[in-house]
């Protein structure tokens, strides 16, 4: 290990300091990791973290500087508390590769110093940075992975290698960069190419870690589509004090526990789940036979690494051609260099946690007909295994539930949806936009048109809704010509989300003409019975939105008060001019 940095850089490494900014489990709330981040840098003369490192790489003391950051690192990270059971994410200057100076071994030996584990160190590479030896780099991550260190893509998705990158380190674990994040719960092209990112992530075993997240709704959107890790301000800002890092965050359990939304659905994965136990990835050959031999019923095997993190799967079957193939059985015996071990034969498996949305696990094995299940992880350590049998079991579960639960006519949730909808929001503090929509005239029209042309223009309706409300928005059937939708709002989505309700009235009324006759249209008015037997003229098709706004935490919400202010509305809403109504919940 180089000692030998020329005063002037050795004054320096005495300024500067090491922050640490946590990494959580964004099910849980629980800490993961910390990343550690240079500080005070200003101090001895630099802009920049970057014009810091380009002066040492000019230099040529790159590597040995590095080292010395890298011991700087550790030994305020051993000063946190339970910093054996998480992982320090340590950025590498891709330059230090181009070190003459560069050697193997000398990580271990600052680990082995200060007692912390392979597992518990993560180096992040950024896509930032050009690498300019790309070959050089592939061997090095690959004697890191080697070596079982675990391996970060840093930025994900900024740089132009991104894909390439992902292909060739094949990381543990990329961190999406805050371009993709930012205003991700309302921009949907953001949602879809992170969503695309995260899943195919998942799908080769990848972690993924939400970067930069700054708001509530940000963190709940990447939840969502399936993120395993949260860093960003809105978990904690870079510390200095190794003592302000926590082992868990109540802000962000508070708004886990608050924000576990319906999913409509009564389905348990626990039933499940085959909780074998694991396979270390350590074990010899030897005994992962005798394991097989021992339990004959066992296809798939997690294997985990020395902290019960999974690490990807064994087959049977592979072990069988294994041993069935011509030198299987010798490479085994082999006492040297080349005997076989399990990493070698370990296939990447999707990971996510136990406590995800189901409709998460269902969605990643249907987009990849190859999967043979997924592991699950309680706090990111082993929990158990669901086979592709048994995600299939779980999805005919979950499609009877759906049918025996949705409207027949509209396919839309029925009415015991509504109903965990609003137990739901009841159960929680944040902010509600409910409508009640009631389609205007409609008797008459099927009194005139027939049953057939009513069914016809209440598919309308619900199609509309589907097309013109986004995923976000809960849409349901009550029954009849009548209609719910619920959403969850913030300050910057209030008036969009509500325009977006009121758009809904006129694109049915526009759309609804189309059931008329050319006479019908051009009176405007057709003539039917009213509920007496009178003949009277009736306005065409339209439709009534009844809306209650429910705001955040002062509001004390109650299911039997929402139902009643929304049946108030509605028949204010019958006489607006506009066929419209709200109210609010303060």
């Amino acid at each position: 290990m180089k000692n030998d940095l020329p005063k002037k850089w050795i004054h320096n490494l005495k300024i500067l300091d090491v922050a640490f900014q946590p990494i959580l489990n964004i099910h849980t709330g629980k800490i993961f990791g910390v990343e550690a981040l240079l500080r005070n840098y200003q101090e001895v003369g630099f802009g920049s973290i970057f014009e810091l490192f380009d002066e040492v790489y000019r230099d040529n003391l790159l590597y040995s500087f590095d080292l010395k950051l890298r011991e700087k690192a550790l030994k305020k990270f051993t000063t946190i508390n339970g910093y054996k059971n998480i992982k320090l994410f340590y950025n590498l200057d891709n330059r230090l590769l181009e070190m003459p100076d560069f050697s193997n071994g000398n990580t271990n030996k600052l680990l082995s110093n200060y007692g912390v584990d392979k597992n518990g160190v993560c180096f992040e590479i950024s896509e930032r940075h050009e690498i300019s030896n790309s070959s050089k780099m592939e061997e090095i991550l690959n004697h890191y992975k080697e070596e079982k260190f675990c391996i970060a893509i840093d930025d994900f998705g900024v740089g132009h290698s991104g894909y390439k990158l992902l292909y060739d380190s094949k990381p543990n674990i990329i961190k999406i960069d805050r371009f993709f994040l930012t205003d991700i719960d309302t921009n949907i092209k953001k949602k879809l190419m992170t969503r695309s990112i995260t899943h195919l992530a998942i799908q080769l075993g990848i972690k993924v870690i939400a970067e930069g997240v700054e708001t509530k709704e940000e963190l709940l959107a990447c939840r969502d589509i399936g993120c395993h890790l949260i860093q960003g301000y809105f978990v904690q800002r870079p510390t200095l004090k190794a003592a302000e890092i926590l082992n868990e965050y109540t802000h962000i359990i508070d708004i886990l526990n608050n924000e576990k939304r319906a999913t409509g659905s009564s389905c348990k994965i626990e039933t499940y789940v085959d909780k074998a136990a694991p396979l270390f990835i350590d074990t010899s050959m030897s005994l992962v036979i005798e394991n097989f031999q021992k339990n004959p019923d066992i296809e798939v095997a997690v294997v985990v690494n020395s902290q019960n993190e999974p690490v990807g799967i064994l087959q049977e079957n592979k072990i069988k051609e294994f041993i069935y193939s011509p030198y299987g059985r010798s490479l085994m015996a082999n006492s040297g260099t080349k005997k076989l071990k399990l990493k070698n034969l370990i296939q990447p498996c999707g990971i996510t946690e136990i406590n995800c949305n189901m409709s998460t696990v269902i969605e990643l094995f249907s987009n990849n007909p190859e999967s043979i299940g997924i592991i699950l992880t309680n706090d990111s350590k082993y929990y158990g295994f669901l086979s592709a049998r048994a995600i299939i079991s779980i999805m005919n579960e979950q499609n009877l539930i759906y049918a025996r639960e949705q409207n027949p006519l509209t396919k839309l949730p029925g009415n015991l949806m509504i109903e965990k909808y609003l137990s739901d929001i009841t159960a929680n503090q944040n902010s509600y936009i409910l409508c009640y929509f009631d389609l205007d005239n409609f008797k008459a029209f099927n009194d005139v048109y027939g049953f057939r042309s009513g069914d016809r223009a209440i598919i309308l309706f619900a199609d509309i809704l589907r097309k013109n409300l986004p995923s976000e928005f809960f849409k349901a059937h009550i029954g009849g010509d009548d209609f719910f939708v619920g959403v969850e709002f913030n300050k910057d989505t209030e008036k969009k989300y509500i325009k977006k309700l009121f758009n809904i009235l006129t694109k049915f009324k526009d759309d609804a003409r189309e059931f008329y006759s050319k006479e019908d249209k051009k009176n405007d008015c057709i003539t039917s019975a009213d509920r007496d037997g009178n003949l009277k003229k009736f306005a065409l098709l339209s439709a009534s939105a009844s809306l209650v706004i429910i705001h955040d935490t002062k509001c004390k919400k109650n299911i039997n008060n929402i139902n009643e202010i929304l049946s108030i509305q509605k028949k204010v809403a019958k006489q607006d001019c506009n066929h419209i109504s709200m109210s609010s919940l303060l």
